[in-house]
């Protein structure tokens, strides 16, 4: 319902039109009794209809307005009005926050890195203190973030997707990615949020945790740096499409982007849940340090499950140590069996890699290349057999399931639904074909690429 300016809400005086939503409209409106300028958020159409819906909300906004976090606006409370010779509204008491949004911001064009790291260290903060409390945003984008005359970045409408659970509309699937759909929710199967900055859990309408706003935290900083979205479509499907299957323009970013801030977007942006940081906590450390300058490789550790993971050393166990004996007798003259010792060797990680999996070894037995975690995000890495050391194989960041020509020339490896193929002695990455495959394959003697199609 739409109200005009100088209608009564209870205390509240209704003095402006600020912006509307799916959800309802938000005013500009002065509590009477406080004397201060509150943000009047009327909920419309299902969420003031549906009792349960209602209730349901009610119980959350308790639970939202325990937080009192200088970069998150505050819920003041949920109340039903009664408007004069009117129906009855439920309306939000939100804290109004003068100031552009950061979306606004972003349509002046990119913001510089020194601008926004200070943004992103604050976002995060708010993301790690809400998580703490079992509160996930589930709708975190730039209109959602306002940035204070003082420079204090304040997230709106955190945890009100879970608090307002109603069923998809026929029509949210034509949607434009720039509208905001009323998607909320937490159980599998109903899909929430706003399309371009959903996590693919969220656009399978997966169960979603915490870690869906790590990936919409991502995508707000790439969006910060370049000007655009990493996924966008002329409508929703297009844009699910993209973030699901779709690799992101890393090239966008600008050339002065420092390494670290590289990883930690590869990081926030991994497909799978397992695979990205896990902690909000973490992310506001890294940037942090990067603010300061005093991002040192080693200085962030790798999380694993619920559990972390410290890797000093990893032998790796006989299965090569036989492939490696197995291959010298097979090629032995003559068919003679020829009594070769089994090779047994260590690999030493390289520092700040935190584990070790997917061991190939080549045919002809010279090298071993394999996958390491560095900052939670896999790499390959290539350890000649009669070297201590092993190499970093550069272009192969998030690459899975590396595997072999057989005469040793070329690396082949997975990464985001592509299989790619490096040089041995170093070079970029070459994509060979687009696949929906694995884990792994196979590089025959002909030059055919056999791999299992899922």
């Amino acid at each position: 319902m739409h109200l005009t300016v100088g209608t009564r809400l209870g205390v509240y005086e209704i003095r402006s039109l600020l912006g509307a939503g799916g959800m309802g409209e938000v005013y500009r409106a002065r509590d009477t009794r406080l004397n201060r300028d509150v943000a009047i958020k009327v909920l419309s159409g299902p969420f003031a209809t549906d009792s349960e819906q209602l209730a349901r909300f009610d119980r959350e906004a308790q639970l939202l307005a325990s937080l009192n976090h200088p970069y998150i606006a505050q819920i003041y409370g949920f109340e039903d009005f009664h408007t004069a010779g009117g129906p009855a509204v439920s309306a939000l008491v939100l804290e109004l926050v003068d100031g552009p949004t950061l979306a606004d911001r972003i349509q002046q064009g990119p913001v510089p890195i020194d601008e926004m790291l200070p943004i992103a260290r604050q976002i995060a903060t708010a993301l790690a203190s809400a998580h703490e409390r079992g509160i996930v945003h589930r709708d975190l984008k730039p209109a959602n973030i306002k940035l204070t005359a003082a420079g204090t970045a304040k997230v709106l409408d955190f945890g009100i997707a879970k608090a307002l659970n109603p069923q998809p509309s026929a029509d949210d699937t034509s949607a434009s990615t720039r509208q905001t759909p009323a998607f909320a929710g937490t159980a599998a199967g109903i899909v929430m949020g706003t399309p371009a900055y959903m996590s693919p859990e969220q656009a399978r309408g997966k169960a979603v945790d915490r870690r869906c706003d790590i990936w919409a935290f991502g995508v707000v900083v790439y969006e910060m740096l370049t000007g655009r979205r990493p996924f966008e479509g002329e409508t929703v499907s297009d844009t699910i499409a993209a973030i699901l299957r779709s690799d992101i323009d890393w090239a966008q970013l600008p050339a002065e982007t420092p390494d670290e801030l590289r990883r930690l977007l590869r990081r926030c942006l991994e497909r799978d849940p397992e695979n990205r940081l896990q902690d909000a906590g973490d992310v506001r450390l890294i940037i942090a340090e990067l603010e300061q300058g005093q991002l040192a490789p080693s200085s962030v550790t790798a999380r694993s499950g619920s559990s972390w993971l410290l890797l000093t050393t990893v032998a790796v166990v006989a299965v090569i140590a036989a492939a490696v004996s197995w291959r010298a007798i097979a090629t032995a003259p003559g068919g003679r069996v020829v009594s070769t010792p089994v090779v047994r060797f260590e690999i030493e990680p390289q520092a700040g890699v935190t584990s070790i999996s997917n061991v190939a070894l080549a045919d002809d037995g010279r090298f071993v290349v394999y996958e390491g975690r560095v900052d939670g995000e896999s790499r390959l890495f290539l350890r000649w057999l009669d070297k201590p050391e092993s190499t970093l194989i550069e272009g192969t960041e998030g690459g899975h399931w590396p595997f072999m020509s057989p005469d040793g020339a070329w690396i082949g490896f997975f990464r985001d639904a592509k299989i790619y193929k490096v040089s041995a002695n170093g070079g970029d990455p070459l994509v060979v074909c687009d696949v929906r495959g694995g884990p792994g394959a196979t590089w025959t003697g002909d030059g055919r690429i056999v791999f299992s199609r899922t």
